[in-house]
């Protein structure tokens, strides 16, 4: 994890001369959906997974039937989601009102560079329209349209384009890859970045906080593109299963990832963008309102795979993609490290809790250096000569969507409701907070959204009836040059009270300087045979005997012994010196 990052593994805070720039930002979340609301919101989701025009158009005049509306009024809330998300399911009038739409000149403009681009052998993505539109802005001297309006103009193209290729998936070996969903839909699965599955599995990983006092086994939550098969992003906390940590592991699956150098990476994730569906088991954390909100607000489907029942009978391999990691994690990755506990508790190696001394920030590391530099770069045993990420990178249609840190923001935790206090200041798990713009704000009720891998740096929204506005970022003092997650801080703030002294930022800090430099590495049994096996090497003394034509060494508490041939174990050479 990078210093100053809000997320473990995506793109770092803007530096502090953005900071202004992005406090002056507007961001509405929706905290509270009413009937009417929900039942837009599933007619919306029921919409988004039958795009083509031949069955669409009869689905417009059933979410008519179903919300008492015409159809034209159901195609103008259509378009106040794609404008404005949520929001435009909630409000009476459009944030933007009196703010003129992109003119036909730049539709054209857009629509004809796009197809200009990709005539014949040649390809141009999205992202290199919005660049040319924003080129040609400059010249004319007016405001370029953003890139998500580039991206809505040319969407309707791409949809058709792609319908017109060519079903067949050329990479899989015998027939085509689909997956069934519960409501009897089977996904034709034809390239990246279009059916994205999730699960959570309990690591078999004994794992200690800063100080070397045993915790737990950690929950691990992946999600993983069902074309390529690479793993997009994961969660790994101790938290158990729940929605905000399942939308935790499909924020960092869809941003940019980045790794400071104590990584030690060799390669690059490379993944990203945004998936059409999203298909799940049926757990309570993949059926909540706060999931299927996240699909709305960012434009993906969520499904329900069949029944586990249904799966023995019909598709026993249904659930195989997502739960198939876990095994070689487990087999290659989590077996070999120590605090292992294996998988079945009456069979937990002594061990287990003696050798534990890794701690959750160790395991990420492991865990990233892992998927990054191993799984990823796999070669699969449906995939001939291309490896996982070289699958995924081949099998995108367009280049992956580009969404900031604050597009997510909806999935981040979000923690009951504070008290700005005088001079901007807000109090969050003993740590004292100042933002910029909070000071006007002080005596009011806010909420607050963070990453639990760094708390450093929070988000404060503030409480217009069922919707949250963004405010401000606030920090926490005297700690803004360090990095600390959620369960570190809790740790900390317990260290701190057993010392006597008083909970504060500083108090805080000076642990945590303090832990740096405590080391909890334990010995495992293997190394302790070795350092044992070397003083009993110590101990001999050697002493020359002299026979007839040469001088042997021998040791004095033993009897010569017959010349043996001499074996080298190569497995601990490699070990020992690094061969």
């Amino acid at each position: 994890m990078e210093n100053a990052e809000f997320s473990t593994t995506s793109t770092t805070w803007a530096s502090s001369a953005d900071v202004n720039n992005d406090l002056a930002e507007a961001n509405v979340i929706v905290s509270k959906l009413s009937d009417e609301a929900l039942l837009k919101m599933e007619v919306i989701q029921n919409l988004l997974k039958n795009r083509d025009r031949t069955t669409y158009t009869q689905k417009l005049k059933e979410a008519a039937e179903k919300l008492g509306k015409s159809v034209r009024t159901v195609r103008r809330l259509v378009d106040k989601w794609e404008h404005e998300g949520l929001a435009g399911l909630v409000q009476n009038q459009r944030v933007d009102k009196g703010k003129h739409r992109v003119d036909e000149d730049w539709q054209k403009f857009v629509l004809k560079t796009y197809k200009d681009g990709n005539e014949g052998s040649k390809r141009m993505t999205r992202q290199q329209v919005f660049i040319k539109a924003k080129a040609r802005a400059d010249e004319l001297g007016v405001k370029p349209p953003s890139h998500m309006t580039v991206y809505r103009i040319l969407q309707p193209l791409i949809d058709k384009i792609e319908q017109a290729k060519s079903i067949r998936s050329p990479g899989w070996r015998g027939s085509r890859l689909s997956v069934k969903t519960r409501d009897g839909k089977d996904l034709q699965i034809e390239h990246s970045n279009q059916v994205w599955q999730c699960d959570h599995t309990l690591v078999d990983v004994l794992l200690v906080d800063q100080h070397g006092k045993i915790l737990s086994r950690p929950w691990l939550t992946t999600v993983i593109d069902s074309y390529s098969r690479c793993i997009m992003g994961i969660n790994l906390g101790y938290d158990a299963p729940s929605s905000t940590v399942v939308a935790l592991a499909l924020r960092h699956a869809i941003l940019p990832k980045q790794y400071g150098s104590e990584y030690g990476l060799h390669e690059e994730w490379g993944t990203s963008g945004l998936p059409q569906h999203f298909y799940t088991d049926g757990g309570k954390d993949f059926r909540s309102n706060h999931l299927q909100q996240i699909g709305v607000q960012l434009g993906f489907v969520c499904h329900l795979r069949v029944s586990e029942a249904a799966l023995k009978e019909l598709r026993p391999s249904e659930g195989g993609t997502v739960e198939r990691p876990f095994k070689t994690l487990n087999t290659e990755l989590f077996s070999t490290l120590q605090g292992y506990t294996g998988s079945n508790v009456q069979e937990r190696p002594e061990e287990a809790e003696k050798e534990a001394c890794l701690t959750l920030r160790q395991l990420e590391q492991m865990l990233v250096r892992y998927i990054v530099d191993n799984y990823n770069q796999r070669l699969d045993a449906r995939m001939g000569d291309q490896t996982r990420f070289q699958r995924w990178e081949s099998g995108l249609i367009a280049a992956p969507d580009l969404l900031s840190e604050r597009d997510l923001d909806i999935c981040l935790m979000k923690q009951t409701r504070r008290q700005i206090q005088r001079g901007g200041y807000l109090q969050f798990e003993n740590l004292m907070y100042r933002g910029e713009l909070l000071a006007g704000y002080a005596g009011e009720s806010v909420v607050l959204r963070y990453d639990p891998r760094d708390i450093t740096t929070i988000l404060v929204y503030r409480i217009e009836g069922d919707k949250e506005v963004f405010i401000a970022r606030a920090y926490a003092q005297d700690l803004e040059a360090e990095e600390l997650s959620l369960d570190e801080a809790k740790a900390s703030s317990r260290k701190v009270r057993e010392a006597g002294k008083a909970v504060s930022n500083r108090s805080i800090l000076a642990e945590v300087r303090e832990r740096e430099t405590f080391q909890t590495q334990k010995k495992t049994k293997k190394e302790r045979q070795k350092v044992e096996q070397a003083e009993v090497k110590k101990s001999k003394q050697l002493i020359p005997v002299e026979p007839e034509e040469s001088v042997e060494m021998v040791s004095i508490d033993s009897e010569p012994e017959p010349e043996m041939p001499e074996v080298f174990d190569y497995e601990q050479m490699r070990e020992d010196y690094g061969f």
